[in-house]
């Protein structure tokens, strides 16, 4: 057996020990997910039993004094029938009877402010359910991150690439750049690095600016004219505009409602299950997915910084490491 043969041997084993173990981790994690679900389930239920046993208590503990009230009342009445004093048995009669016998009722009723009392903690918990599901979905795809260098040849000639390939804005004045096929005419810019298939994850800083765009495309991607960002023309994109409108471009532009403006986004893809994932990375919350798609070429991340409209959108685009 060569030895090219045996290191192939060798990776493909490592590479199935290494899936077990992150499947394992995957497992763990759902199990507590699902563990802290139940007891929550059980821990309101307890107190909802509780809440009405006690409420059923307190009925009959008012069912009981009133009955002795009534007997009690009903003997002073026979004690006053034998004696001859007139006024005194008037007297006593209205104070017998200046309580409104008729408003007192025992109330049979299910109390449904517990019940909402309870419905209200199983929300909170599903909240924080989902806070820890989104920490541990992020956690999980920044193993996968990527080291991420703009691609020059890409880039429309209004935007100004750093040195490093780490940065990219838009500039007002066109660059002299040698044509090139690869090259776009609309605002954006590909990362030298294309998957075709596998996990990858990358992050990107957007503090400070009013429009963006981020994700990535096919290879294929129309590079000359105009780009209609949806996964139809090869594009998986969420984009800013205006300074607060979030929109996730499917055919049909998705909105998203969000309550803090992100700072840095994090982009995941999972190739063979046609995912595509955004995530704000400050407070680990999961934004958008693109799921079901079908990838058949090499996808590249995909920027635009978008023109920097007379400097309220001059800051750059800026590709941060995975820590």
């Amino acid at each position: 057996m060569t030895q090219d043969r045996i290191k192939k041997i060798k990776e493909i084993q490592h590479s199935l020990k290494l899936k077990k173990k992150n499947r394992e981790k995957e497992k763990s994690s759902s199990v507590e997910l699902f563990t802290d679900l139940i007891r929550c389930f059980e821990r309101c239920q307890s107190e909802q039993l509780k809440m009405m046993e006690e409420q059923q208590k307190a009925a009959e503990k008012q069912a009981e004094d009133l009955i002795k009230e009534l007997k009690r009342r009903n003997t002073e009445l026979e004690q006053l029938s034998d004696t001859d004093d007139h006024l005194h048995i008037i007297q006593m009669c209205a104070s017998l009877d200046n309580k409104n016998w008729t408003e007192i009722r025992i109330d049979s009723d299910v109390n449904v402010n517990s019940l909402y009392r309870a419905l209200a903690q199983l929300k909170k918990t599903k909240q924080e359910l989902n806070e820890k599901l989104n920490q541990t979905g992020l956690k999980f795809v920044q193993k996968f991150a990527v080291d991420v260098t703009l691609d020059p040849d890409t880039a429309n000639p209004y935007l100004i690439l750093s040195d490093d390939g780490k940065q990219v804005s838009h500039g007002d004045v066109k660059q002299d750049v040698p044509e090139n096929p690869k090259r776009f005419d609309a605002i954006c810019v590909l990362a030298k690095q294309g998957f075709s298939s596998g996990r990858f994850y990358y992050k990107v800083q957007v503090k400070g600016k009013t429009d963006w765009d981020l994700g990535v495309a096919r290879e294929s991607i129309n590079r000359k004219g105009k780009i209609r960002p949806s996964p139809e023309d090869g594009v998986w994109t969420v984009i800013l505009r205006n300074e607060n409108q979030y929109l996730a471009c499917e055919r049909s532009p998705v909105s998203l409602s969000l309550k803090v403006k992100p700072e840095k986004v994090g982009v995941f893809v999972d190739y063979e299950e046609g995912l595509v994932s955004f995530y704000d990375v400050e407070s680990r919350s999961h934004l958008y997915s693109y799921t079901g798609q079908t990838f058949t070429e090499k996808l590249y991340p995909y920027f635009s910084p978008f023109p920097n409209g007379k400097g309220k959108n001059s800051n750059p685009l800026i590709f941060t490491p995975v820590s």
